[in-house]
């Protein structure tokens, strides 16, 4: 059930491992503590990066779409951490309407919003799911590769004043968005005053930065880390931001290139520091966005000065074409696992507080340094075949059930970050 990690997992990385378990009282009750002041996300996903060295966040997506990669015994706690959020947002719930994203076509993606929905509703709720597309005028069934079918209808306000969200015959209490938002708030979603929109409309890609949500992270992590008397460069990837970007143009190169340079120096400080041999990099991608798009590795910061029309062209436009104008320059974290024969990272996926279930994402086609959201990746559902919260003292720190909590306390650790994050990025008077 878990595939074998063919890199022998070794060095700072276990010393980490065995501070965690063996201060796993602590590590809980801090976390407990923290959920007492911030409110967690409905639900989202964690990439992470091993490198044997260092075990950290690289992304945190607040509209996760690969719930039908999870290991399907895990859908007990999908369940009941589900119930636990809606219990906390409406607990009187009956309706909920699920909006996901407009790929239609993504097989994958339609089985991910079937198994949402499935959890939904075993949570009590009557769940249907509405279309933003234009083209979606009456209720359209959708067959799966599973043999499934889906349901999309047409979207409408309904109620006195068109003040509520709904479809024919169906007023839900909550709106689900597992759509990230990328090309704006549609008008449909606007002034929603009478209903919780979950999550809320300004962690959509067109409001969100992750250099936001990376500067609450580092906050996260030097507390955390302070609890546990660790070095919290050991979980926390810096960065730099450009925000005057324009490619095509070619404006922003001098930005880009300095702000790789003093990166680097700080990551090769660090390394020294570890005795670290390998060559430092940095991933730059756009500070809004997700699917892997505009993002590159660089090892020198001359490399991002005079791109090719092909590089700047690849860099220069986001998720439905938006334009790339400021861009996050992050620590690059090697992966040192390997699934199958390829380059792997785990994910980490979590309802409401709680940690329930991940996997492995693998591209064959990409190094250790590189970008594995790409052309050629492919999903390990199975990859984590015990809970990411039960770690056992009595065996090693690179056990399945060990390595894998180390992964959910860092995952939780990005939670919290964006917990914090929307507050801090809330609209006035928003609830």
């Amino acid at each position: 059930m878990v595939p074998h990690l063919t890199t022998v997992l070794s060095g700072p990385l276990l010393d980490l491992e065995r501070r965690l378990l063996a201060s796993e009282a602590t590590v809980e009750r801090w976390l407990r503590t923290q959920w007492l002041e911030h409110t967690p996300p409905f639900y989202a996903s964690v990439d992470l990066r091993n490198a044997g060295f260092k075990l950290a966040p690289v992304d945190t997506n607040l509209f996760p779409g690969g719930f039908n990669n999870l290991n399907p015994e895990f859908l007990p706690l999908c369940v009941q951490a589900a119930m636990a959020a809606i219990e906390k947002i409406c607990p009187e719930a009956r309706n909920l309407l699920l909006i996901p994203e407009n790929h239609t076509r993504n097989q994958f993606y339609l089985l991910n919003v079937a198994r949402l929905a499935s959890i939904l509703r075993h949570v009590g709720l009557e769940v249907r799911i509405g279309s933003l597309l234009p083209e979606v005028t009456a209720p359209t069934t959708l067959d799966l590769p599973d043999g499934q079918k889906l349901v999309l209808e047409p979207l409408k306000r309904i109620g006195a004043g068109g003040r509520r969200l709904g479809l024919d015959d169906f007023d839900p209490c909550a709106i689900l968005l597992n759509n990230d938002l990328s090309a704006g708030v549609p008008q449909l979603l606007q002034n929603l005053d009478e209903q919780f929109v979950i999550p809320p409309l300004w962690a959509g890609w067109h409001a969100r930065r992750k250099s936001v949500h990376f500067a609450a992270f580092r906050d996260v992590a030097k507390d955390f880390a302070s609890e546990l008397g660790i070095d919290p460069w050991l979980i926390d990837p810096a960065f730099e931001v450009c925000g005057k970007i324009n490619f095509h143009e070619r404006t922003g190169e001098e930005c880009l290139a300095s702000n790789v340079d003093r990166l680097l120096g700080r990551m090769r400080i660090k390394y020294k520091e570890y005795g670290i041999t390998e060559e430092p990099f940095v991933i730059v991608k756009a500070d809004a966005g997700t699917y892997g798009m505009g993002i590159m590795t660089v090892k020198d910061a001359s490399e991002v000065t005079g791109l090719s029309r092909r590089q700047r062209n690849k860099m220069a436009v986001a998720k439905e074409g938006m334009p790339v104008t400021e861009v996050i320059i992050q620590e690059g974290v090697p992966t040192i696992e390997r699934v199958d024969e390829g380059t792997a990272e785990p994910v980490v996926y979590m309802i409401d507080r709680h940690v329930v279930g991940g996997f492995y994402r693998v591209n064959a086609a990409r190094g250790p340094d590189q970008n594995l959201n790409a052309p050629g990746m492919e999903f390990k559902p199975l990859a984590f075949a015990t809970c990411c919260t039960l770690p056992d003292a009595q065996l090693d720190p690179d056990a399945p059930p060990n390595r894998f909590y180390a992964y959910g306390v860092v995952a939780r650790l990005a939670l919290l970050a964006a917990a914090i994050e929307l507050e801090r990025t809330a609209p006035a008077g928003s609830r």
